[in-house]
């Protein structure tokens, strides 16, 4: 099978790496030489081509499936919509109108479009409520996802992911140092949230469908935190209830949205479907993250 990973960053990579291991052809493309050449050093193919311009993406041959995991850079509402939306929007039509149309697509997205549901489980079906204009781009970008490829005769999937963690992005001293605010983290690591994109495509599942990318057990943050000390050794954390955080008046609006925002995340349905987490819960998932804290 080839494969396009446009925006092959952070999960794009290691995606690309489990692919080559299984006798995939990835092609990883990215709009900077840098990144392409972070592509070529992970061992697969890179193009350098910007993924909102539709004659760039003509250095993109023609592959079995695209997958879209393009990011915005942590940039606000317009900068998600020119690449969550009209950047996908490029892409299926670029890929669409070829001859040689792909199988399928995958969307990465994103459990944020959830919003807030004080703590309760979510699912594939619980109707989505984003509560920023960052997640409402999002959500739209999703109903994209799963409608624009049919008009080209080809399917649509939606790998919705919880937080990203893994190598580089562990962010321990956040929750050593605290002081940590009570709520719950959805969490996948960065080898899952590939592995799970990689086993859709590879099993040919999921197609017309959306799937939670998120690891079996959210996680209270006070917990999670007091865990992670216990585990390196140090001091457990100082706490804070969102009603002490948001008292803050260094808080921006952004940050009082997150606060508010709780909910657990269901993986039932990729679970379903077969796929195996190799880092289930974040006690296996952090376990290098500590040794090498321990080991410092």
């Amino acid at each position: 099978m080839k494969v396009a990973i446009l925006g092959c960053g952070y999960v794009g990579i290691e995606l690309g790496r489990q692919l080559a291991s299984r006798g995939h052809e990835p092609i990883g493309v990215r709009r900077s030489a840098e990144g392409v050449e972070r592509i070529a050093a992970a061992g697969f193919e890179g193009v350098r081509a910007d993924i909102t311009d539709r004659d760039a993406l003509t250095a993109v041959p023609d592959v079995d499936a695209i997958v879209f995991a393009a990011s915005s850079g942590g940039r606000g509402a317009e900068a998600a919509r020119e690449v969550y939306v009209d950047g996908l929007r490029t892409a299926v039509e670029a890929f669409g109108e070829r001859e040689n149309t792909p199988d399928r697509l995958v969307y990465t997205s994103s459990t944020g479009v959830h919003g807030d549901h004080d703590g309760d489980w979510v699912d594939e079906e619980t109707p989505l409520e984003p509560i920023t204009e960052k997640t409402a781009v999002l959500a739209e970008a999703e109903r994209i996802a799963l409608e624009l490829p049919e008009e080209y005769g080809f399917d649509g999937t939606v790998a919705r992911y919880a937080g990203l963690y893994g190598p580089g992005r562990y962010r321990l001293e956040r929750y050593l140092d605290g002081p940590v605010t009570e709520g719950y983290l959805n969490m996948v690591h960065r080898d899952d949230a590939a592995g799970a994109v990689r086993y859709l495509l590879t099993e040919h599942l999921a197609r017309g469908a959306v799937v939670q990318v998120v690891d079996d057990e959210p996680a209270a943050k006070w917990a999670f935190a007091d865990w992670l000390a216990d585990e390196c050794g140090v001091e457990q954390p100082p706490k804070r209830t969102k009603a002490e955080r948001l008292a803050d008046d260094d808080l921006s609006e952004a940050g009082r949205r997150r606060i508010l925002t709780s909910k657990r995340c269901s993986n039932e349905t990729l679970r379903a479907l077969g796929y195996e987490f190799a880092f289930p819960t974040y006690r296996e998932g952090y376990r290098d993250a500590i040794e090498t804290y321990r080991n410092r």
